[in-house]
């Protein structure tokens, strides 16, 4: 029998293309371990700097076992401040909501779970619900009774839970931009990687934080667009606390469940029974006001309206006083309130930034 010639120079170089190749993989994977332990190098320093840099503007209160921080200005009524998904505290503060409020209410706002400096224990998944028993247990120790609860973008569907859950502990609602009924959103699965187990804390602690970092300056102008971000949101806001790994993780958390969140409140609005103030701005680029405020009012037989031209999501920042006037005629409903009363505030309001 014959055999065919043996190729020496095919027959080596075969047997020795192998291990090039996979030098070359372990190359590739040496440098990026080394890239990600850079990363989280640097990522731990910024947090450890960020945390140093803003100290805990309130205090602390311990609910079940789980610390939440919360700070308190003034006398009076108690008006309760719920923030919006990847914030804190310093948000309604840099607006200058806080200031007006504590002139005539007890303004208590809190770091929900997992923002600021509360915890957020992963045993729990923090549906709105789940955020409002725990918060309402936190008013109870604090003695809060009947206020009037102020919330932002995600905070509005803690709102509602609360009034929904505990209708006699909540005297009247103020939502600002938020999200009521589900849609199909894109930035859902975009945001929500840093919520995955294990793939997820990887992330957090390495490459989306950087990414956060240099995707701010856009982020920042899509959630104020159309108007521009204040100088005094520039120069108080913490961009540093938010972009930590622990923040990351909450605000992923609460993207990945927002749209399930609103699909089990929503079959529930009709409870809703109380005042309700609902407040968007018309060019709001994060929810649609036509979808959402505007379909909630129209559900809502006890609620106002109130729509402002030039404002994005962030309205408290752009229309505090409209949010206030809001506020004020919220703290003496009793039922439905007239929408004449609600325009007459508006129209204080406007005179009060002409002057």
């Amino acid at each position: 029998m014959a055999f065919p010639e043996r190729d020496e120079g095919h027959y080596y170089q075969a047997a020795y293309a192998e291990p090039p190749r996979r030098r070359r993989a372990a190359g590739w994977l040496l440098v990026a371990g080394v890239a990600l332990a850079a990363s989280a190098y640097v990522v731990r320093e910024r947090t450890r700097k960020a945390e140093g840099e803003n100290p805990p503007v309130g205090q602390f209160i311990e609910v079940n076992g789980i610390r939440l921080h919360y700070m308190e200005r003034g006398e009076g009524q108690p008006l309760v401040m719920l923030h919006g998904d990847g914030s804190m505290i310093q948000d309604f503060m840099a607006s200058g909501l806080v200031d007006m409020a504590a002139q005539k209410y007890r303004v208590i706002v809190f770091d929900r779970p997992g923002y600021g400096y509360s915890g957020r224990p992963r045993s729990t998944i923090w549906t709105p619900q789940a955020q409002a028993t725990l918060l309402q247990q936190a008013l109870l120790q604090l003695g809060v009774e009947q206020p009037v609860v102020l919330g932002h973008s995600w905070g509005t569907l803690v709102a509602i839970a609360l009034a929904l859950d505990f209708p006699e502990r909540v005297r009247s609602l103020v939502l600002a931009s938020g999200y009521y009924y589900p849609s199909l959103r894109m930035d859902v699965p975009l945001v929500s990687g840093p919520a995955i187990p294990v793939v997820g804390d990887l992330m957090r602690y390495t490459v989306s934080p950087l990414v956060g970092r240099a995707t701010w300056p856009a982020l920042r102008r899509k959630v104020f667009s159309p108007a521009e971000a204040p100088e005094r949101f520039m120069r108080e806001f913490p961009v540093e606390m938010a972009l930590r790994p622990s923040q990351l993780r909450a605000s992923a958390a609460e993207a990945a469940i927002m749209i399930p969140a609103v699909m089990a409140l929503r079959h529930r609005y009709h409870e809703l029974v109380l005042p309700v103030a609902i407040l968007a701005g018309d060019g709001d680029r994060i929810v649609s006001t036509g979808a959402q405020s505007e379909r909630l009012h129209g559900e809502l037989p006890q609620s106002s309206l109130h729509i402002t031209h030039g404002a994005g999501h962030m309205l408290h920042h752009v229309a505090p006083m409209e949010v206030m006037a809001a506020i004020d005629h919220m703290a003496t409903a009793v039922g439905a309130m007239p929408q004449a009363a609600l325009a007459i505030g508006q129209v204080q309001a406007a005179e009060a930034r002409t002057r």
